[in-house]
């Protein structure tokens, strides 16, 4: 069982260790079991396991949308009360509504609204409300990506009309269309022409010529951008598909646990930890990965196969 130390978990999560301790001292993310470690130990420096590592994550997704650090406390206070078999109720908050910010949890097919006064309210969905109503917990933004709008055509810019950060975003806001991957690939080229040391855009560079099936290039460009920062999660996350694809298990393996230190909350790379390990053989290590990406994604189609990969083995 993988143990992350206080520093750790601060690092993967981007937040301070005084944060993490004072919400473990607080009981808000729960400490472990004090038998599973060392007596020795203060109990506010013991490390974070796998799971409150999601939880914690929960906590600062809920935080990002807006819902105060009281409420959410007092929302989980309410459901361990109330809803004792819920085992640990921050990973099933979730956000509803826009205007007012409810914190609702989903539970046996009901929503359940904690009202602050220690009261559950059983709200029915009203017609033409359902589960898209309730927002996931998201997953952090990639650093650098647009807030969004529209792109305009950039065919006629030189290079000194834009700064590479400009760039850059005007890439972001490109390449998730086949028909404008060229033009993202161009803004991608600029960006690294005006900054070579800017290693996030090597890196997008790299997936957008990917996409493309420039795949040597794309190649170069994820190794470019490792050269820079050795531990760029997505950089050693798109190499290790590109390595895995061309059937080189071994180093792919290696840059897929490179990025899994790096973000251990990487759904997707758990997905394709198991997959490389079952090709290996290695069955038992795969059913890790399955179970560590219910573990950050309990719903959805990808966690039916998870499961059913867990149930044929």
């Amino acid at each position: 069982m993988s143990v992350y130390s206080v520093r750790d978990a601060a690092r993967i999560l981007k937040v301070k260790p005084a944060r993490l301790r004072y919400w473990r001292r607080t009981q808000l993310v729960r400490s472990r079991d004090a038998s599973d470690v060392n007596s020795s130990t203060p109990q506010d420096e013991t490390g974070f396991e796998f799971q409150d590592l999601v939880y914690v994550r929960a906590v600062l997704a809920l935080l990002d949308g807006g819902v105060p650090l009281q409420r959410i406390r007092q929302s989980v206070e309410i459901l361990r009360e109330q809803v004792p078999e819920l085992d640990e109720p921050l990973s099933a908050l979730r956000i509803w509504g826009e205007a007012r910010k409810r914190v609702v949890v989903r539970h046996e097919g009901r929503l359940l609204e904690t009202d602050g006064q220690f009261v559950l309210e059983f709200d029915e969905l009203s017609e033409g409300q359902g589960e898209a109503d309730v927002s996931a917990l998201p997953r952090p933004a990639a650093s650098g990506a647009p807030a969004g709008g529209e792109v305009g055509d950039f065919s006629g810019a030189s290079d000194g009309e834009h700064a590479a950060l400009d760039w850059f975003e005007i890439g972001c806001g490109l390449d998730s269309d086949s028909a404008t991957y060229e033009r993202a690939i161009t803004a991608y080229r600029n960006a690294v022409a005006l900054d070579p040391q800017f290693a996030d855009a090597h890196c997008n560079l790299g997936a957008a010529l990917y996409n493309k099936g420039d795949r040597a290039e794309a190649q170069s460009c994820f190794e470019a951008c490792l050269e820079l920062h050795g531990d760029h999660v997505e950089a050693l996350f798109n190499l290790a598909n590109l390595l895995d694809e061309d059937g080189e298990s071994g180093p792919a393996l290696e840059y897929y646990l490179a990025a899994l230190r790096g973000d251990p909350l990487y759904a997707d790379l758990h997905i394709n930890l198991a997959l490389l390990y079952e090709k290996l053989g290695r069955k038992r290590e795969g059913r890790d990965h399955w179970r560590r990406y219910l573990q950050i994604e309990p719903k959805g189609a990808l966690a039916e196969i998870a499961r059913q990969r867990m149930l044929d083995r």
